[in-house]
Formats: structure tokens, sequence, C-alpha cells
């Protein structure tokens, strides 16, 4: 390869010898050194006159290549002036950066400080439910754990899906969680998993009420429970007097409900087997919103198998009291119960269901869509599949985890005491509207004990 005699001169002003690079550079590009080929020229740079513009001379540098004057631009020696503009670049850094510590800021305020309307309302609710009397079924005061639990950075986590078949990456310890509430919620109710499964992610009772309805029915199937007027609930199938349809139930399934005798307040057993025989449900719902009696669930087994339907309770407003073992059970004899988790089980507002498992131990009430006489429950597919994807989208895994450690307590020996205690102020309260000449619905005959 022939090497080009190129060389690199700096020309000053003042006479000067040339500044030469050694070696010479090896030139692969060219063939200037061809015996065909004219002599190379060398590259000189010329540095700044110093005759002339200065402010031109500093913004200019001129040079030559091959003979040819070129021109380098260079930047001004005042472009980064404080009063000067910086570069587009540099303002939008410093724009980015003021953005980023507004979000900081924000993200990191307290409520007070982050919406002072929302605070000094919440703050008056505090107030009213402190000072005030709650005489509400529904509600209770929750502890300052569930409450953490409910306000923490669980709430950020999407998980569509069951423990171990998420949609989702990054839930496996929102999976733990959610076992773990499942484990304490069978334990809370002294039930076994091989014979129980229980599902923690219903938002409330009535979600989860509407999801054994659509995994075990068909649209338009039929179900049968205690009359809202009555004491039931409206996610039962209620319906006014002139056939207005209130309750989703009710829209999309056929319901008939059965009622309590009007003059002693108490379900009138010997007319729900009459009608549910006629009627043939394919679910027969016990539990109530409001019915202070206890549940005769043998009878309703009873007659749950006699038409074919699978028996279902929703012990909403008593389920601390069959966990605290203060009221007749309804695992002994259901195949399906729904509660909430905020009323005398103190945790977070939501639902959740219990279903039989495994293989049936007796000749229970069988769903005609199966299709077959199979000895085995398959509630657990069909319910789950019913609530994801059918019904809801990502369970809100604060609120699991908030239940999980109301559940905990559930299953301690202080919580059955403050279930007794529940139990004697409700006695006592009633006693004293009765000396006040109040009337009780389902009094009957004996004025000496009362449900809660």
């Amino acid at each position: 390869m022939a090497q080009s005699s190129l060389s690199l001169g700096l020309l000053h002003s003042h006479a000067s010898p040339p500044l030469r690079l050694s070696p010479p550079i090896t030139d692969n590009l060219t063939s200037c050194n061809s015996p065909n080929s004219s002599p190379s020229v060398p590259l000189q740079l010329l540095e700044q006159s110093t005759n002339g513009n200065e402010e031109e001379q500093r913004e200019n540098d001129k040079f030559s290549i091959l003979g040819r004057p070129m021109v380098l631009k260079r930047q001004r020696d005042d472009q980064y002036l404080p009063n000067s503009n910086p570069p587009k670049r540099v303002v939008m850094e410093q724009g980015l950066e003021s953005r980023r510590a507004a979000v900081r800021s924000w993200g990191n305020q307290p409520l007070h400080v982050a919406d002072p309307d929302v605070y000094e309302i919440m703050e008056k609710e505090k107030q009213r439910q402190f000072k005030g009397i709650e005489l509400i079924a529904s509600e209770n005061f929750v502890c300052r754990a569930v409450m953490e639990a409910l306000g923490s950075h669980l709430t950020n986590k999407y998980s569509e899906g069951m423990p171990g078949a998420r949609y989702y990456v990054g839930n496996q310890y929102i999976d733990q969680i959610e076992m773990l509430c499942m484990k304490r919620a069978l334990a809370a109710f002294n039930l076994d998993s091989q014979k129980w499964g229980v599902n923690v992610q219903p938002y409330s009772c009535t979600s989860a009420n509407f999801a054994v309805y659509t995994g075990l029915l068909l649209p338009k199937d039929r179900i049968m429970g205690l009359d809202s007027p009555s004491g039931g609930h409206l996610s039962h199938g209620y319906y006014t007097p002139s056939g207005k349809k209130v309750s989703s139930a009710s829209i999309f399934f056929e319901s008939l409900p059965y009622k309590v005798n009007p003059h002693s307040g108490y379900i009138d057993y010997d007319k729900l087997e009459e009608k549910a025989l006629d009627f043939r449900p394919k679910i027969l719902i016990c539990g109530g919103s409001s019915y202070p009696r206890e549940w005769d669930y043998a009878r309703f087994r009873q007659i749950a198998d006699k038409c074919g339907a699978v028996l279902m309770c929703d012990m909403a407003q008593i389920s601390g009291l069959v966990a605290a073992k203060e009221c007749g059970s309804p695992f002994d004899f259901c195949d399906v119960v729904t509660s909430t988790t905020h009323k005398n089980l103190r945790g977070p507002r939501g639902g959740i269901i219990f279903y039989r498992k495994g293989t049936k131990s007796r000749n229970r009430g069988m769903l005609l869509t199966q299709g077959d006489d199979s000895n085995h429950y398959d509630f657990e597919e069909r319910i789950n599949f019913a609530l994801f994807p059918s019904l809801q989208g990502g369970p809100h895994n604060n609120h699991i985890a908030a239940l999980a450690i109301a559940l905990k307590q559930v299953a301690t020996p202080e919580y059955k005491t403050y279930i007794k205690q529940v139990k004697k102020n409700a006695q006592a309260l009633a006693s004293a509207l009765l000396r006040r000449n109040c009337r009780f619905i389902a009094l009957g005959s004996n004025h000496s004990r009362f449900n809660r």
C-alpha cells in the first residue's frame, strides 16, 4: 500500500515552520500517490488572523483542504452568559426537572395538605361516628390494623385471576396474602379444606350472591328467597307488589319469595315447602337482612332435597355469631354460604363465598343443568369463573389483606367474648324497648331470648 505524503501544518500570522505529524498517515481512500496521479497536496489549517473584525475571528476558523478554503463555525463566547438565551435542550431539561419536583412534592403530601377540603369533611365524619350512637346492623368499627392495610401500597397492584393463575406478573406476594386470607377464612368457621373452598375476592355480598347465581344457573332459571318486607334481602330476587323487578337477581332470574307468618313473624315452613315444590327453584336461599330468629337449616335441607335445589345461605347479618358459635351454623346443611365481611366480622367492606367441594356426603339437590348424577361438587370452578372474569375485574388486594387481619382476630377467644357481649347488649336494648311498649317483629310467645 502506498503511503501518502499528506501533511498537517498550522500557519501563524508570524512566520513559523509548519507543524508536521509523524509518522505519516496511511491513505487507504485515494490513489493520489499512484504513478498516474498528481502530487499530493498538504492539508493546512489557518489560525485566526489578528487583523479584521475580532468578533468574526472568534466565530469562524478558516482552513483549506486540497487547496479549497473551508470555514468551521464555532459557538460564540457569550452564548452561555447569564443574560443570553440557553439552548433548547437546556430549557427542556430545566422544565422536566421542575415537573418532576412538583410530582414528588404532590405524591408525598399528607391528606390535610394535598386536599384540605376532603380532609375537613373526613374529620367531621370521624367526629360524627365517635359522638353518635350507631344502630345500623350493617355497620361496625374496624381496628387500626385493618385500616392500615386498607390504606396501604397494596392498592397499587393489579391482580386479575386467582392465586397461581394471574393475568399480570409480580403477584407472588399478593398470592401469599390471598392464600393466607383463604386459609384464615376456613379456620374462622372451623371448616375442613378438603370439604370446603372459599373465594375472598367479592366486592360485596350482593356481588357474591350474584356470582353464585351466574355460576350455577342459566338466565331465567328460578330462585327462591325470603321476601324483602319479611326480612329478606334485595339480592335474593325482590320485586314490588306491582311486579316491578328491583334487583338484578329478579331481572335476570325468575324469583318467587316465601314469607313470614304475619301474626307470629316466624317463617311458615309448611307454606315454604308447598311453594317450593310447586315452583321448583334451582337455588333455595335462606338467610336475610332482618330476621331476628334462628333459621331451621335442617328443614331447609329437607325442602331443597325434595325439590332438587341447591341450598344457599346468605349469613351476612349473623356471620360473626356463626363464627363464635353463638347461633346455629349453616355449614352443617348448606351447599353454598355467602357473607359480608364488614358487619359483626369487623373487617373491611366486601363479600366472601364458601362452597362445598369434593365428594357429596348425601343425596343433595342436583342442578338440572349438570346433566348427570355426579357424586362430586363442581361449585369451585363455576363460582370462581363467574366472579372473574364474568362479573368483576381485579380483586382489591388492600381489602383482602385487611380481611385476613380481621379473620385472624375472629379465631381468638377475645372475639368470642366480644360477640357474647354484642348479644347481651342487643337483649338489653330489646328489653328496654319492650318496657316502652314497642312491638317486635318475630316476637312470638317467648320474650326471654333474642338472637341478636
